[in-house]
């Protein structure tokens, strides 16, 4: 069975509706009613949610893709950000200030939890308030994107960063850091560590170092084996140079791993 969405546009993420997007026989996307699937023959069935939303973290588990959208409506595998697994919930505007770019998802099944935030970057003190601040807007343009992805599971965790609009085949450093962004880069504090340590270590922390390509469009994912601490984690910062260090070029405020009450 089939648990995802479909994009069909690169505008900014919308709300996951918790509806499965299917593509017709002319190229136009179709949605189907809530928990239903397509049957042999273009007919509608329904399928327990329960189980969609099983299948779907399944999928997250193993590094599943998705199909992302054109600027024309027609569906397409170009790069993009993940679709998220039927069950989703999903927040607009869901930063402490308001941002109205920012989309937040997420889902939970057993003992294993995927979320995912995204957002557009705006200068400190932009008219429009953003969750995702670019303090060098010639490394990190006003109105690029990106999105961060957690997968925590019993084995550990998994974290994917996605980033459109950047400068260009050049390299960035990105790690996961301790509080939130603020107006100054220093607001978000250091690099995360799962174990206190003098030195920056690659092992001990959350790196996610990308090059882009032609388009200025970068990835990258870090697996490691252990799970961030409730409240540890609340950013991750875009560096102008890969390795440990490196001046801040833009931040966005993630709320990584176990949530209070959840």
């Amino acid at each position: 069975m089939t648990a995802w969405m479909l994009r069909t546009e690169t505008g900014r993420a919308q709300p996951v509706s918790g509806r499965r997007t299917a593509v017709g026989r002319e190229g136009e996307a179709t949605v189907p009613e809530r928990g239903a699937s397509r049957a042999p023959g273009g007919g509608v069935r329904r399928g327990p949610g329960a189980l969609v939303g099983a299948v779907a973290l399944a999928m997250l588990a193993c590094g599943g893709g998705v199909a992302h959208g054109a600027d024309d409506g027609r569906a397409s595998t170009g790069h993009g950000a993940h679709g998220a697994p039927v069950g989703a919930t999903s927040t607009p505007g869901a930063g402490g200030a308001g941002d109205p770019s920012r989309r937040d998802d997420a889902v939970s099944v057993g003992g294993s939890t995927w979320t995912r935030a995204s957002g557009v970057f705006s200068p400190p003190g932009a008219f429009v308030p953003s969750d995702a601040l670019t303090y060098d807007t010639r490394l990190v343009p006003a109105g690029a994107r990106v999105e961060i992805t957690e997968f925590a599971g019993p084995s550990g965790t998994r974290v994917e960063a996605r980033l459109r609009g950047l400068v260009p085949g050049r390299a960035y450093g990105m790690h996961v850091h301790t509080s939130p962004c603020g107006a100054d880069p220093a607001a978000a504090g250091p690099h995360y560590q799962h174990r206190p340590a003098a030195t920056a270590d690659p092992v001990n922390e959350v790196w996610l170092d990308f090059r882009t390509d032609e388009d200025g469009d970068g990835s990258a994912k870090a697996l490691r084996g252990w799970a961030f601490r409730e409240g540890g984690a609340r950013s991750v910062i875009i560096h102008d140079r890969q390795g440990g260090a490196g001046e801040r070029a833009a931040c966005f405020t993630v709320p990584f791993g176990p949530r209070a009450g959840g």
